[in-house]
């Protein structure tokens, strides 16, 4: 299988992945105003399992070292494998919350805040557990980063008729998604081996009954895809906004609104095999907390291309910028914990 030798190259790694977690959600924009985040989702998801098991027959096979994705697969004990598959289902419950956040608030609300929130909570649980880097200078950059979080809800209340439900639902489910965000992947982590090279760059063994990161990521999709008709249909029969979505519905979509889900859903897979990939070398932690700089990509997205801020008072701008600062000091912080 492939690996990672070094920790400046797992470093370029995890900003692919922020690259791919910040901007998959533009093809939910780009599917078109008719067609309803819930219709979208299903396509999403099945990109996901699509490119993991791309992934897992080419990365995951190539090269003489570690395991194979089949062998992988026959030799991992159920416990490994269900726990990939719970952070499947985790991820899935907070992804839905995230899309329909951006359907009520914007990219530039949802991911801060939520995706903000997710990596708060997710440095210091995976921190708790793979204590990789120096503390101080790690939760300062979490400290960093949840101010910014601050900031930036700040601002979007400060938009016309944000005061209203919408509004307030918007933040909310935003919330909600980062609690949930901030869990799933320690589940993953645990169902995979280490994966470390000495100096001479050969690898040491793979615990036996865990899984490599390309056999992770499946099963991991499949957890989201086997919870998708639990979770997504409840919200297509009680959506959060808007009238009930018929499952017919699905079957009335074009070939580009199908295309753009299916697209995001593979982008967003790169960004987390890459991460994954990359933690043998970062540590989860710092992989989780770096990948998670999406937020800026994300914010760049609604701030600059998709104007959501453009009925914004006087003054909203300060908020936003002091936003950007706190959120790439932190992130900066985060890099620089590995070797600090």
């Amino acid at each position: 299988m492939f690996i990672l030798e070094s920790y400046a190259v797992a470093v370029v790694f995890c900003v692919i992945t922020m690259l791919c977690w910040g901007s998959w959600a533009n093809t939910q924009k780009l599917a078109g105003k008719t067609w309803r985040f819930e219709l979208f989702y299903w396509d999403y998801v099945l990109g996901v399992l699509l490119m993991g098991l791309i992934f897992a027959f080419t990365l995951g096979n190539a090269g003489e070292q570690g395991r194979g994705f089949l062998e992988d697969v026959g030799q991992a004990e159920i416990g490994n494998i269900g726990s990939a598959l719970l952070g499947g289902v985790i991820f899935n419950a907070a992804n839905i919350l995230l899309v329909a956040a951006i359907a009520i608030a914007g990219m530039s609300v949802a991911f801060p805040v939520g995706i903000g929130l997710a990596l708060v909570l997710g440095v210091v649980i995976n921190y708790v557990y793979d204590p990789v880097g120096n503390p101080a200078v790690l939760f300062v950059g979490v400290a960093l980063i949840t101010a910014a979080i601050v900031l930036d809800a700040l601002a979007y209340r400060r938009l016309p008729g944000q005061s209203q439900t919408g509004g307030a639902k918007g933040l909310i489910l935003s919330v909600l998604c980062g609690i949930l965000m901030g869990f799933f992947y320690r589940f993953v982590a645990a169902s995979m081996a280490d994966v470390k090279v000495d100096a001479n760059g050969v690898l040491t063994p793979l615990a036996a009954g865990k899984l490599t990161p390309y056999t992770a990521m499946v099963f991991f999709s499949l957890g989201m895809l086997a919870s998708n008709f639990v979770f997504n249909t409840l919200i297509m029969v009680k959506p959060f906004t808007g009238d009930p979505v018929p499952v017919s519905n699905y079957l009335k979509g074009t070939g580009r609104d199908h295309l753009w889900g299916v697209i995001g859903g593979m982008i967003w897979a790169v960004g987390m095999t890459f991460r994954i990939i990359a933690a043998g070398q970062a540590g989860f932690a710092i992989s989780y907390g770096l990948g998670q700089g999406a937020t800026m990509v994300a914010a760049f997205w609604g701030v600059f291309i998709w104007k959501e801020f453009r009925e914004a008072p006087p003054g909203t701008n300060r908020l936003i910028w002091l936003m950007f600062a706190g959120y790439l000091l932190g992130l900066a912080l985060v890099i620089v914990a590995r070797i600090a």
